[in-house]
């Protein structure tokens, strides 16, 4: 048994607390919010999709620390899940590592590339196991994207569109651009992420956008240049109207079949092949949540660090977006 901490009682927070609930090999035995309300569990942040934050885990169970730091000490706690705010993500898995202690941290990695790299940098040095909680990497349908653009039936990738769309959430944190980064790095960086890790660095983005609630991007449109495929490109938004709700969805063209992804559809993968009946291909029930701590605890458990996603990933793709910034705030492409 695995005993983990959370710190950050948020919308992930919460979320990452109900899939410990499910499991049998890890209990939480410590949370953190310096929030009085959200650790006595009176208030309970909301999520954007179907599943988040179902309030699985009984607070009750947990001891309960104001401040986050004080549960990185608690010796009873292993792992400390980090679901703290962009800006305080550094400070706080720093000490998590300095403590000797597994780390579970929420994207983005950090507010700047910089810092990101900085927290690379020491999780490489550090003995503990680190792993940043990119979720899209281990979401079916688009791990089975993963498989499938590494080559197979359906040949090579052609056409790459992906569309990560919402509402504005609220709350003056993702009201305020300095702290969060806008949609382009609280967001779409799932997106960017994503197509960083199936077809490797672009060598260039092209980027417009613009600001609606933030000071940052909050709607992008991105085209990653690669010399080996004609056309990817990645809409992020959390500028629209209120009532939107969210979706994510993706379009891809390969030499010998289309797959279309859609977060609202019944059937959310189709598969579309010449000859043949369209057809829906069967996908794992789960979210990507619960399979990336699957992971992150099979790797605890076997004494190995991760390889499906790293901290170093983590910090390339803030790389990438801050490149996709420049190049929307320049109107011209950014090489990378």
């Amino acid at each position: 048994m695995v005993n983990v901490g959370v710190i950050g009682l948020g919308m992930m927070g919460l979320t990452h607390l109900d899939v410990y609930a499910k499991r049998k090999d890890v209990r939480a035995v410590a949370i953190s919010d310096k929030m009085p309300d959200r650790l006595s569990g009176k208030v309970r942040a909301a999520g954007n999709v179907e599943g988040q934050a179902q309030g699985a885990f009984d607070l009750s169970q947990a001891r309960k620390y104001p401040e986050g730091m004080d549960l990185i000490r608690d010796p009873d706690v292993q792992v400390v899940d980090v679901c703290l705010p962009t800006p305080m993500h550094v400070e706080y898995a720093l000490a998590v590592l300095s403590a000797g202690k597994h780390l579970l941290v929420e994207k983005p990695l950090a507010r700047t590339y910089a810092d990101a790299s900085r927290l690379a940098d020491a999780a490489e040095k550090a003995t503990p196991i680190s792993m940043i909680a990119m979720c899209m990497r281990f979401w079916p349908g688009w791990s089975w994207l993963k498989e499938a653009a590494s080559g197979g039936p359906h040949g090579r990738v052609l056409s790459a569109t992906f569309r990560r769309v919402a509402q504005h959430p609220g709350g003056a944190f993702y009201s305020n651009g300095t702290l969060c980064g806008g949609a382009v790095l609280d967001l779409h960086i799932h997106d960017t992420d994503f197509i960083n890790w199936i077809f490797g660095r672009p060598r260039a983005v092209s980027t417009a956008g613009y600001s609606k609630i933030t000071a940052e991007l909050d709607h992008v449109v991105t085209r990653y240049h690669y010399d080996n495929i004609p056309l990817v490109e990645a809409e992020g938004s959390w500028s629209m109207a209120e009532g939107f709700g969210f979706n994510m969805s993706y379009t891809i063209n390969f030499e010998r079949a289309t797959a279309v992804y859609d977060l609202a559809a019944k059937d959310k993968l189709m598969l579309y092949e010449p000859g043949k009946p369209a057809r829906a291909v069967e996908l794992n029930p789960e979210m990507g949540y619960a399979l990336e701590i699957g992971y992150f605890m099979e790797c605890i458990k076997e004494g190995r660090r991760p390889s499906l996603v790293t901290l170093r990933d983590g910090a390339e793709a803030i790389r990438i977006v801050e490149a996709e910034v420049q190049s929307a705030r320049s109107g011209k492409p950014v090489a990378l």
